[in-house]
């Protein structure tokens, strides 16, 4: 976070911001302890800052959010300055999101100023407080059970995500809209920086367990399944897009809280549903060489939820290439390097094995983990 902010610029944006003189309380940068579940994901696009100030009796808390540069599809300065410009026209457009409060740029020399001199854009958004779904799947990884709780909130996101789902691209603007959204969706599945070929190309190869020619084929695989999915237009849908555990924050019991929507609001309801579901393996995989309990209960309690909700069973042979992205990440030794080599093994193997298949069979997830 440049430093310009935490001095004169950061109160005079504040102050003229609210016409009204300003207290700034305290500045921190946000996930700088490297403890749960901040420990176990050491990559991300930037250190948040969060800012605690008064306007008059008013106690606010807002958070800086600034785009470090990388090689995820932020190589460039319009590229963050696309995703900042996105994340503000479609938080607050996204139900229990953060709000997005402000869109601002900053020069080198610390000013605030017009966008023609302006060098990047910062996102402000609100503050609000809770704990990170990663740090439940951390106890539940470590503790080797499960609470009712557990399970409740297994359900409550199920829930939040077939709400969502529900809701269609109905823009009668934008004739094409719909297939041109759908088509965008697919392609950057494929070929965004963020996703299977930023993944592909962010290996530091040779690795003992995977090389070029294995993530080459799951590219190529994958683009395959998008020659697939054109023609299905019909399901584009109201999406989050990075539906992770450490995107969703939980106060009391189900009371849940969203950061960090991502690649806009319209796609393909597999991609959330993966990006959860396979945590669930994930966590399970770095205490067992399978899905078991206590997380195949969520795993499989999360399914029968949203689909009770949402039936969608041609998801089941859309989802495939989804959870090939997910598994890239996942098993990547830059965004979670301290995880055995035995579950990256793992991971690709139930990569290759998903995409081979013609329907996704949610019950039996320990086949796609079988080496022939």
């Amino acid at each position: 976070m440049p430093r310009s902010l935490t001095g004169d610029s950061l109160q005079h944006y504040l102050e003229t911001r609210h016409g009204s003189p300003v207290t700034i309380e305290e500045v921190r940068e946000l996930g700088g302890d490297a403890t749960g579940s901040t420990a176990l994901k050491q990559f991300g696009y930037g250190r948040p800052l969060l800012v605690v100030y008064r306007v008059g009796e008013r106690k606010l808390e807002e958070v800086f959010h600034r785009l470090r540069r990388n090689s995820f599809g932020r190589e460039r300065y319009d590229d963050r300055v696309a995703a900042i410009w996105l994340d503000y026209h479609t938080f607050n457009r996204l139900p229990r999101h953060v709000p997005a409060i402000d869109m601002i740029g900053y020069r080198a020399g610390g000013t605030i100023d017009s966008l023609g001199n302006v060098e990047e854009f910062l996102l402000v958004t609100g503050f609000r407080p809770g704990t990170l779904y990663a740090d439940d799947l951390l106890r539940i990884r470590d503790e080797g059970k499960g609470t009712a709780q557990d399970v409740t909130r297994a359900e409550a996101l199920a829930g939040y995500l077939a709400g969502i789902h529900q809701q269609r691209y109905d823009d009668d603007t934008w004739e094409e809209g719909r297939q041109a959204l759908w088509r965008r969706r697919l392609r950057d599945l494929i070929g965004h920086g963020e996703c299977i070929m930023g993944l592909t190309d962010s290996y530091p190869l040779p690795l003992p367990y995977v090389d070029a020619e294995m993530l080459r084929a799951i590219e190529e695989a994958a683009n395959r399944w998008r020659w697939r999915l054109k023609p299905l237009d019909h399901r584009l849908c109201q999406v989050h897009g990075d539906f992770h555990p450490f995107n969703i924050l939980f106060t009391e019991d189900v009371t849940l809280t969203l950061l960090d929507r991502s690649r806009g609001e319209w796609g393909e309801a597999a991609d959330d549903v993966s990006c959860l579901s396979i945590n669930y393996l994930f966590f399970s995989l770095q205490r067992a060489e399978a899905l078991e309990p206590p997380f195949k209960a969520l795993h499989q309690r999360f399914w029968e939820r949203y689909l009770e909700l949402r039936p969608d069973e041609e998801m089941l042979s859309a989802i495939q290439p989804w959870f090939a992205w997910r598994a890239l990440v996942l098993a990547s030794p830059i965004w979670y390097p301290d995880i055995r080599e035995q579950t990256r093994r793992r991971l690709f193997t139930f990569a290759r094995r998903v995409l081979e298949s013609e329907r996704y069979e949610w019950r039996d997830v320990n086949q796609y983990l079988e080496v022939e």
